[in-house]
């Protein structure tokens, strides 16, 4: 028996997507994750545990996989497509202008909350609950770190700094060749859309991944240790949130003169990908795609995102560092002076590159602290609850990436108001020659 067209559409991948959107199948893993998590840690189940912790870890591996490459080609091909775009070096340093402006009043958030709620006052912990950190972050690393040794090492240890600069100079001299360079465009530009449609397949397993990377911090944590943290993490919450929805909206409607509720609809599948996945980089091609479909011309927007998935950081290098200096300090009862304060900002705002657009801030924290003086110690009082922070952490770096392309195409009157009023968080189907890009968003 045939089976007639309407049969198969009405089990289409499409149809099935509409009726579970990929919002939905993000909440179910997280729900299922906390689960079996709980029920790992409170019924002792070795096997769960490891299972939960494979299958998080496989996911994040995935993610890395891609990262090294797609972060080449992605600054290649963004500082290459500048010359398409008219007032370039206009765009470029009025991009740069507003993540520091914006990292700036994140920052600010930070500090003040950690200010106003002693986040390390009655948690029981003390300095010796803390350990060194594996790897520590210095300025003379930092500026040192920066030119690789060999072209190689960056990619194999995902040094993305590194692959930043090696990126920016190959395209720098690309632009400098001119028609000579344009087969190495050519190919660079296939092998981005390459490493972008197999990451779209990476990013359709986040609900899996989500399962195990909540249910193994769940298991290997537990909820006791979290409620040592509860401060510090709503902390951390209410900052983002404060940010996200409240910093940027303004900014929006001040700045922009644009509605902000379609800035979050059009934004939102970048926004929750970066909560579940934890990686701005891994998140890089729907950040993309949707600052697009906000009405960013797709010229600048080549630039702006990757550029800032790699150095804007508000979640990670801005509001966290700010608490958890503040954290660190009063576990160990160091007094910190108005000097300080500053000091935190400015690392906040000149470092952020270093956390590099990875899953974690640490090398971020352990500048901060070595900046200050605090002792890095206190970085180990941290890594239990980073999985549950750096969520929330990544989704507000992720949303400052698309916001900040958006304000500057708004006020250099290149962004295409009728696409930004008519977008919507409905899913975009099908990766094809038209440039239609299959991003999963809430229905």
């Amino acid at each position: 028996m045939s089976v007639s067209a309407n049969s198969k559409s009405a089990i289409s991948p499409r149809s099935i997507s509409a009726k579970f959107p990929f919002w939905a199948q993000i909440v179910t893993g997280l729900v299922l994750g906390a689960l079996l998590g709980w029920i790992a840690r409170s019924q002792d189940i070795g096997w769960l545990y490891t299972a939960l912790d494979k299958v998080g870890h496989l996911f994040v591996q995935l993610l890395k996989l891609a990262v090294g490459p797609l972060v080449f080609f992605a600054i290649l091909v963004s500082i290459t497509n500048l010359r398409k775009v008219n007032n370039a070096a206009r765009l470029a340093s009025r991009t740069l202008l507003w993540f520091m402006i914006t990292s700036l009043i994140a920052v600010a958030i930070g500090l003040t909350i950690g200010l106003i709620t002693n986040p390390g006052a009655g948690t029981g912990l003390t300095p010796k609950d803390g350990k060194l950190p594996e790897h520590a972050g210095s300025w003379l690393d930092f500026l040192t770190g920066i030119i690789p040794t060999d072209v190689v090492t960056p990619f194999t240890e995902l040094n993305v700094l590194q692959i930043v600069f090696m990126a920016a100079v190959a395209g720098i001299a690309a632009l400098q060749l001119g028609d000579k360079a344009k087969p190495i465009l050519t190919l660079s530009e296939s092998v981005l859309e390459l490493l972008q449609k197999a990451l779209w397949w990476v990013i359709r397993l986040a609900p899996v991944g989500t399962v195990g990377l909540i249910g193994y911090a769940i298991a290997d944590y537990g909820w006791d240790l979290i409620g040592k943290y509860a401060t510090f993490t709503a902390d951390v919450y209410i900052g983002c949130a404060l940010v996200l929805f409240g910093v940027y909206p303004l900014l929006l409607a001040t700045v922009a003169k644009v509605n902000p509720l379609h800035f979050f609809k059009g934004a939102w599948p970048a926004i929750q990908l970066a909560f579940v996945s934890r990686s701005s980089v891994g998140t890089m091609p729907v950040t993309q795609k949707v600052t697009e479909r906000l009405g960013v011309p797709k010229e600048y927007t080549s630039f702006a995102v990757p550029f800032g998935a790699t150095t804007k950081m508000d979640g990670c290098a801005a509001i966290y560092p700010a608490l958890a200096a503040i954290f660190i300090a009063q576990i160990f009862d160091v007094q910190l002076s108005i000097g300080d304060y500053i000091l935190i900002a400015f690392v906040s705002v000149i470092g952020s590159a270093a956390t590099a657009g990875l899953t974690g801030a640490t090398v971020m924290l352990t500048l901060t602290l070595s900046t200050l003086g605090l002792p890095l110690e206190g970085v180990g009082l941290l890594m239990a609850i980073d999985p549950i922070i750096d969520m929330v952490r990544t989704a507000t770096n992720v949303a400052g990436q698309a916001l900040v392309p958006v304000l500057v195409a708004a006020r250099e009157k290149i962004l295409d108001l009728d696409a930004y009023n008519a977008a919507k968080a409905s899913p975009v189907d099908a990766v094809d020659a038209d440039e239609k890009v299959a991003v999963p968003v809430a229905a």
